[in-house]
């Protein structure tokens, strides 16, 4: 996989956080927000951000919450997964940056961070890329089994579910990112370096916290935290997303299987393009980052 560099890593206080975030492109060229996704990190737009970036745009690839560069300010902050959080930093950070309006793209955790926040504050965001679609967890049903084949990719889900899986995952954490990897891409032949890349980010302090918490609450095995009741109340509603959309899945994903997005049209009343694209999987921008520009050129020409 090729290397690029993205250039001096920056940090900015956003809410409750510290957030590490690499900022390429001329400064006065349209904002895009490059969203990572769990068990990944800015690497997944190694290539895109660059190639965006010399097409005059300004491209921002922050570390989520738990992971790389970005930490708490406060010691006492709930470590919250929550999509609501995850929501919540990313119009944090574009205040944090003066930032009025962002094209929100991205994938697994990212991708749903871009939902929730056009859901919820759709004058921040002038476009949305999504991989596999509408991703604002419907958590009232969590309860509610998918297909077997879809609930065995899953099974990270349920391991964090337990304290045995929170030990597993301090201890473990590389290995268990690694086999994620392989079976959620199972097409994508990574190197080792490629991998690494990544793994560093997984040796934040916070990570385990926010990972657990994240999976626990998506299944209701952990309750909300109290800052972000109104949001979560607010999402329970699974409110459409009004702002221009291109959704994408990867024909080889290993984790959500690929559709003709028909099921979730309901989801979007503004234009919305879906592409299903050729052997790449879960971890789309990183396996197919000249498909991942196209949606952002796309989405970019709507508005």
């Amino acid at each position: 996989m090729k290397k690029t560099d993205f250039g001096n890593l920056k940090s900015v206080r956003a809410g409750v956080l510290d957030v590490g975030y690499y900022d390429i492109g001329p400064a006065d060229g349209r904002a895009v927000v490059l969203l990572h996704g769990f068990p990944y990190d800015v690497q997944s737009y190694i290539e895109v951000g660059p190639s965006l970036a010399k097409q005059g745009y300004r491209v921002l690839i922050p570390y989520l919450r738990g992971h790389g560069a970005t930490s708490f300010v406060d010691a006492s902050t709930p470590r919250s997964g929550e999509q609501a959080a995850l929501g919540k930093d990313l119009i944090d950070f574009l205040d944090a940056l003066g930032i009025k309006k962002a094209i929100f793209a991205g994938y697994d955790w990212g991708g749903r961070a871009g939902c929730v926040a056009a859901a919820l504050w759709p004058e921040r965001c002038s476009g949305l890329v999504s991989v596999n679609g509408y991703l604002i967890q419907d958590i009232a049903n969590a309860d509610k089994p998918a297909p077997a084949r879809v609930e065995r990719g899953f099974w990270y889900q349920f391991y964090f579910q337990t304290d045995r899986g929170r030990a597993g995952l301090r201890a473990n954490r590389s290995d268990i990112a690694k086999i994620m990897w392989r079976e959620n891409s199972p097409t994508w032949k990574f190197d080792d370096d490629t991998f690494e890349r990544s793994a560093k980010s997984f040796e934040n302090p916070d990570y385990v916290d926010v990972v657990i918490h994240s999976y626990r609450h998506r299944l209701g095995g952990a309750p909300g935290y109290r800052e972000y009741e109104a949001l979560q109340s607010r999402l329970a509603s699974q409110p459409i997303i009004t702002v221009p959309t291109v959704t994408l899945d990867g024909d080889a994903d290993g984790v959500v299987l690929a559709t003709d997005g028909k099921a979730q049209a309901s989801r979007f009343s503004a234009k919305r393009v879906h592409h299903v694209i050729a052997g790449a999987g879960h971890n789309l921008p990183q396996e197919a980052p000249s498909a991942f520009v196209d949606a952002i050129e796309e989405v970019a020409a709507m508005t």
